[in-house]
């Protein structure tokens, strides 16, 4: 397991570090207030081959690893967390449709999401589906050529944003659960779709919010993968989308304790530097520590996922340890900062905010750790 990087991937990276320094960094709580992510950024994004830079060069990607590629999402988001929810979804959704595609229409739709030109969400999470995602009932009828959606998904990320969802519905009987449902690629321009923003704590940019599908007529050939397997095929994405969140939420952490750090130089107690002092520094140690031990788990994730070999639950550790040690860096660095971290000229409030949707999102942390262990009861170590 090695990550040093070569010569072109570190020139990448370094491409992402100063687009995240210069054009994200500066307008992290302007996107806050604005409630939208611009338009102009995701295409530059797109442009510079940030977005699904894992996919095949054939639909707009680069092919490169999925090492090299949470290496580039974590540059993005230690400038703007909420901007790289952009790479998150790309990439997972590039993934589902660029393997499971049948239709021209819906990998024409993914190179203009790879180029920037249109953002993509995923519709899974239902009002009586959370944790419990086989009990979808957003149901997809068949009718003809074409199948037709009525029902509803909520806690979407992008819903108010996004031109196009990887939408999760019910094809078969409630009782077969998951292997009743099945995927389509919808774009949510037409008829019949409506959508609603919700008022959330953070990652407000995100513009989380519920999509109404009312009568609305998909072409079977939109669908992904084979009818009634749709969540079991596509399900194993989220074992590549938890280990690239594991790099989202500590990018986080990684700009809080780069700050803190530089303050402990800066400020002055008792005539020296507070870096002086073992009470302001410990901490702050302890979190280099379990920041190291964090992301090298995440990175293995990745690696493992490039060598093709099993990672569910080590994305799933990423998946609940992550934001929650993010969570905790954070508040560090805020106390760190005494007084003035409290106020609204550090972005320590926000991140935190921010952060802290990814201890729900995608997973809650007692269901990344039921993951985990059954997979070591199934199959434990010698």
């Amino acid at each position: 397991m090695e990550f040093s990087l070569s010569s072109e991937q570190q020139a990448l990276v370094d491409t992402a570090a100063r687009f995240a320094r210069d054009r994200l960094a500066p307008g992290y709580r302007m996107r806050e207030k604005a409630g939208r992510i611009e338009r102009e950024i995701v295409r530059e994004m797109g442009g510079l081959g940030f977005l699904g830079p894992e996919l095949p060069e054939l639909i707009g990607g680069m092919g490169i690893d999925c090492v090299t590629s949470g290496l580039l999402l974590e540059q993005i988001a230690y400038g703007d967390f909420n901007v790289a929810y952009v790479n998150l979804l790309t990439s997972l959704c590039g993934q589902i449709v660029s393997t499971y595609s049948r239709s021209q229409e819906a990998r024409e739709w993914l190179g203009k999401v790879v180029a920037g030109e249109k953002l993509i969400a995923i519709a899974l999470t239902e009002p009586s589906a959370g944790s419990d995602a086989a009990r979808l009932k957003l149901r997809a009828t068949r009718d003809g050529r074409d199948f037709v959606l009525s029902g509803e998904k909520t806690s979407i990320s992008m819903a108010t944003q996004a031109d196009v969802a990887v939408v999760f519905a019910r094809t078969g009987l409630e009782e077969e659960r998951a292997r009743g449902i099945s995927a389509f690629l919808v774009p949510l321009g037409q008829t019949g779709i409506t959508r609603t923003s919700f008022d959330d704590v953070g990652t407000r940019p995100v513009g989380r919010g519920s999509i109404f599908f009312d009568g609305v007529r998909v072409p079977q050939d939109m669908m992904l993968g084979d009818e009634g397997q749709g969540f079991v095929q596509v399900m194993q994405g989220f074992d590549y989308s938890r280990a690239l969140i594991g790099l989202q939420c500590l990018a986080v952490a990684r700009a809080s304790l780069d700050e803190s750090w530089r303050y402990t130089q800066e400020r002055e107690a008792f005539g020296k530097p507070i870096g002086e002092f073992q009470g302001v520094t410990f901490p702050l140690a302890e979190a280099e520590t379990y920041y190291e031990a964090c992301r090298a788990l995440c990175l293995r994730a990745l690696w493992l996922k490039d060598q093709g070999q099993p990672h569910t639950a080590e994305a799933a550790m990423c998946k609940w340890w992550a934001p929650k040690l993010s969570c905790e860096i954070i508040h560090q660095c805020l106390l760190t900062h005494g007084h003035g971290g409290y106020g609204g000229d550090y972005p320590f409030g926000q991140r935190y905010r921010d952060v802290l949707g990814l201890q729900i999102g995608d997973g809650m942390a007692n269901i990344m750790k039921s993951i985990i262990a059954r997979r070591m009861v199934s199959s434990p170590r010698a």
